[in-house]
């Protein structure tokens, strides 16, 4: 379907297309099968200006929004789920510099995210905090000019690969939620260390690991907004991204629907390609329709984002769960397709089925956004006097 896209949004898309299929699919397998993490594409797409395509002008940025962001995500997931979000962390950890950085914060950061020179991530989860992220113990402890920051932070994205992190903390533990605060983080720094690197069942080129601070010394300055706005820095920043799972989904799940026809024109049984049966035509239509319907909700709540409403939260969680529940959804039917082939790593549908699970998951699983959209509705409702 046309969707209206401005002149240098089809350019995004189509520049974004042309590196994936030329740089990323090559490589697809390998880095798969080495869990390697995909350094060389991710400097192709700063040196093309790509890393920067959501950051402002100002910053070195393309100065586009959220659906631009998911134009990018897009392409680069209907090759390899790995790659985009090795991409799409970045947008993760460097919107809350972009939304409540000083100045002198985005100065410092965001030109050389923009650039691709350096990634960032964000640690948010931990060992006893993931749906519950309001139950983070990790704490930053004021001592003259500095914080000291103490705790642990798991399963974090991009991890040993960024440069840049920004970190939540308890600033105030006697407050729960509102005691939080954000802080921006530097490889490097004095008491803050990596774990190991996750062995994952998908999405393995991407790097995942723990973070660890042991009376990790932060400038004070490092403080995002201040002290007690790091829930608010959190909840707006997962709105923010959500839509990028959303367009992870309909990426992988096209990527997958592709495979399947083209293996369905080329599979034959009973001397004709199975394509010609109606079995398999259901299940490629079924794949398009919910593929179609995924990338217009996906699209439509980043521009409504773009328009700067106040409230996201609901729209952002109906993109994440119906395109990741599609995503799902397809690459196990892709994978029916192609019958006792599509278990087989020769064929890239299995990996495909393994890299969507984690779109149901992380950033929120879809039974917590399904409890984020009631609440909104129960809450509009009351709000009507009804």
């Amino acid at each position: 379907m046309d969707y209206f896209l401005t002149e240098e949004q089809k350019e995004i898309q189509e520049l974004t297309r042309r590196i994936a299929e030329e740089k990323v699919l090559p490589v697809r397998a390998e880095l798969d099968e080495q869990e390697k993490f995909p350094s060389e594409i991710l400097n192709t797409l700063g040196e093309t200006g790509l890393s920067g395509v959501y950051v402002p002008k100002e910053y070195g940025g393309f100065g586009g929004g959220v659906f631009d962001l998911c134009l990018v995500i897009e392409q680069l997931s209907r090759i390899c789920s790995a790659v985009a979000v090795s991409y799409a962390c970045n947008g993760l950890g460097s919107y809350p510099i972009i939304m409540f950085g000083n100045e002198e914060q985005k100065q410092k950061y965001l030109p050389d995210i923009a650039s691709g020179k350096k990634l960032a991530a964000f640690g948010l989860t931990e060992p006893n905090a993931g749906s519950d992220a309001g139950g983070i113990q990790t704490t930053a402890k004021k001592t003259g000019d500095h914080y000291i920051l103490n705790g642990t932070k798991q399963w974090i994205t991009n991890g040993e690969e960024a440069d840049t992190y920004v970190v939540i903390a308890l600033t105030d533990k006697s407050k729960g939620p509102r005691g939080a605060s954000a802080f921006i983080l530097e490889k490097g720094m004095k008491g803050f260390t990596f774990g190991k690197k996750e062995k994952k069942l998908g999405i393995r080129a991407s790097a995942t690991c723990s973070l660890f601070f042991e009376d990790c010394v932060v400038p004070k300055e490092n403080l995002l907004g201040k002290e007690g706005l790091g829930f608010l820095i959190t909840m707006r920043n997962l709105d923010k991204s959500r839509p990028g799972i959303g367009s992870q989904a309909v990426g992988l799940a096209q990527g997958a629907m592709e495979e399947a026809i083209r293996f369905s024109r080329e599979r034959v049984q009973f001397g004709k390609p199975i394509v010609s049966f109606q079995a398999v035509q259901h299940l490629l239509a079924d794949m398009a329709i919910q593929i179609e319907a995924a990338r217009a909700l996906v699209y439509s709540v980043a521009r409504y984002i773009d328009s700067a409403p106040k409230e996201i939260s609901k729209e952002s969680s109906f993109a994440k769960v119906f395109a990741s529940d599609v995503a799902m959804k397809v690459t196990i039917d892709a994978i029916q397709v192609f019958g006792g082939s599509g278990y087989m790593r020769e064929y890239p549908v299995e990996k495909m089925m393994r890299d969507a699970k984690i779109l149901q998951i992380y950033e929120g699983t879809n039974q917590i956004q399904r409890n984020v959209i009631g609440l909104y509705l129960n809450k509009e409702y009351a709000r009507k006097g009804k």
